[in-house]
């Protein structure tokens, strides 16, 4: 029979329950979200499925271990009886790093320093050396310390899940395509009904519907750091990729990004092409003040500039308060969900959010204003 792995999927802060969904939506089991991670358990078969599905997770850690531990010593000896030796080949990279949340052991580089003093003491003795050579592939460890419970990990991502392959540059400040995924996700979008966004600067929203509505795996056209694990056949990413290509869907979607700068609509194109999806999303340059559609329903979703970066606040007001007008005339079927860290957007745009939800641009703290059903009531 084998064996139950332990998952740990990092994630943004306020996108976990999206996170969880989508483990479940995949056939994991034990799914349990917590504050900026979420829990899972699955197979060797699910590392390949997950690295090359998640949409929304930041990377694949394998749980090798959890224990308790109040001083270095007990860290100490948690790492050391972890049988490393059945994941680190005799010449693997076994860097270390962590964090430290609330406990005893607050001073991360020494616990590094711990963490990788018993894997060399582990390692050495199973392979009968003094001094590993650390040549090979590598196999990052970490570690997360939360309240005085440590749980060791291997990261099998490598380059975290964001990095899609498609976007080598991007206008100004950049949106995660994680963050971009989570963001289409929470608008429930499916691909049925039409889809903008009014600020698409390189395009990552409306590629990220994209890939949603064909239902195309986002890690399809880049490499993880487990592909060249001995002890993980090749054969199953073969699996996971044919799996995640039987399961496209293949449709007519009306996919449209808009921005006023019209190098950032090139390069919008240019991404959409690396992505594969120049043939299911639209770009043109235009003015989100004069944005409109007439079809009777649809969603936009959009990350106008925050007026701290790249506009001074009060541009930035005058541009909220442009763009409510125009999303305040679209048909009632319409829905709109705007990023922003601007605490008086909700002012400018010109009525409260319907909802709200607390997010995270990088180290940004944001809310995602979601007016349901239309964007018009209270014109």
């Amino acid at each position: 029979m084998e064996k139950t792995l332990q998952f740990v999927i990092p994630a943004l802060m306020g996108v976990e329950s999206t996170v969880a969904w989508e483990l479940k939506r995949l056939g994991l089991s034990g799914v349990r979200a917590e504050n900026g991670r979420v829990l899972c358990q699955g197979s060797l078969a699910d590392i390949p499925r997950l690295n090359l599905n998640l949409r929304c997770g930041a990377r694949v850690l394998l749980s090798l271990g959890a224990f308790p531990a109040r001083s270095f010593e007990e860290l100490f000896q948690g790492v050391l009886s972890v049988p490393w030796e059945d994941y680190v080949p005799r010449e693997g990279r076994f860097p270390v790093k962590g964090y430290s949340i609330s406990s005893q052991l607050h001073s991360v580089p020494a616990c590094q320093s711990i963490v990788k003093k018993a894997l060399c003491r582990r390692l050495g003795q199973a392979y009968g050396l003094e001094t590993l050579p650390e040549t090979g592939s590598l196999y990052q460890v970490q570690f997360s310390i939360l309240k005085d419970a440590v749980t060791v990990m291997l990261d099998t991502s490598g380059d975290s899940l964001y990095k899609r392959g498609y976007r080598a540059q991007n206008m100004g400040a950049p949106l995660r395509e994680t963050l971009a995924a989570a963001l289409v996700s929470l608008s429930r979008y499916r691909g049925r009904d039409p889809f903008c966004d009014p600020f698409c600067g390189s395009g990552t929203i409306p590629i990220e519907a994209a890939l949603i509505a064909k239902n195309r795996a986002p890690g399809l056209n880049r490499s993880f750091a487990a592909q060249r694990w001995k002890w993980l056949p090749s054969g199953l990413w073969m699996d996971a990729a044919e799996e995640a290509q039987e399961g496209e869907f293949h449709g007519s979607y009306d996919i449209w990004g808009g921005d006023v700068d019209p190098a950032a609509v090139e390069l919008s194109r240019h991404n959409a092409r690396l992505a594969g999806v120049e043939d299911t999303v639209r770009f043109e340059a235009a003015d989100a003040a004069r944005f409109r559609r007439d079809a009777p329903r649809g969603r936009v979703v959009t990350n106008p500039p925050y007026g701290e970066r790249l506009l001074e606040k009060r541009e930035a007001e005058e541009l909220y308060r442009r763009f409510g007008r125009a999303a305040r005339a679209l048909p009632p079927g319409w829905e709109v969900d705007v990023l922003s860290s601007h605490t008086e957007f909700e002012r400018a745009f010109g009525r409260p959010a319907d909802k709200k939800r607390k997010l995270y641009n990088g180290m940004i703290k944001c809310d995602l204003f979601m007016y349901g059903g239309s964007a018009r009531a209270g014109a």
